[in-house]
């Protein structure tokens, strides 16, 4: 059983440490992913160089070799992660008419993203405001847009008397808030698989937008 942290009361089950023959060659990508690892135990700012240079067992100043440092690892988590959040957007609704469809499939791809890849989803919404300039607005912009795409759905369906006449903002809020919740307890081991989950909660999105589950200002 591979033993668990607590992130600020999030259980967070981690892999042991390999060995140098199971690691293999270090690479900018092995380096990436320890420091992934490391950021999503114990934050951004808890986690050092060196400590990413002892988990791979190496010394500090060869990590260098595959990294321009710990800032750049971050601003490549947390960049890709959110320029992958708003495609998975756009490709899922694409060519969809109907706005019940497209916020399901929104909701549905957005859950799994945060049963699925739940070290990126913590680093994210933990450590984003860690970025500095100008990365740091670039990301925000991207949340904006995917948070107001998500919005502008309910607002449709309530427009169309599809959703309940309710505040389209607390909706969304309310909707992306329960998914970003998932990384802080889905378990693989789970006795649901990341697609139950997914589904189950898009399908919660649905009752909540149709006034099923009311949301009041």
């Amino acid at each position: 059983m591979a033993p668990a942290a607590r992130l600020r009361g999030v259980a967070f089950s981690l892999d042991p440490p390999v060995s140098r023959e199971e690691r293999g060659v270090v690479s900018p990508a092995v380096v990436l992913d320890t420091a992934l690892t490391l950021f999503a135990e114990r934050g951004y700012h808890g986690t050092s160089v060196k400590e990413i240079a002892s988990r791979l067992q190496i010394r500090t100043p060869s990590l260098y070799n595959h990294m321009s440092g710990k800032q750049g690892l971050l601003q490549e988590i947390v960049g890709d992660t959110t320029r992958e959040v708003w495609q998975d957007f756009v490709e899922v609704t694409a060519g969809i008419d109907g706005v019940e469809e497209r916020l399901e499939k929104a909701v549905y791809v957005y859950a799994l993203r945060h049963a699925r890849r739940r070290r990126e989803a913590i680093v994210v919404n933990r450590d984003v405001s860690s970025l500095e300039e100008p990365v740091l607005s670039e990301v925000l912009e991207l949340r904006r847009r995917h948070e107001h795409a998500i919005r502008g759905l309910v607002q449709e369906g309530i427009d169309a008397s599809v959703f309940a006449d309710q505040p389209a903002s607390l909706v969304s809020f309310a909707v992306l808030e329960m998914c970003v919740s998932i990384a802080r307890w889905f378990h693989v081991d789970d006795r649901f698989s990341a697609e139950e989950v997914a589904k189950q909660y898009s399908l919660y999105a649905l009752r909540i937008a149709k006034g099923d589950v009311p949301v009041k200002a």
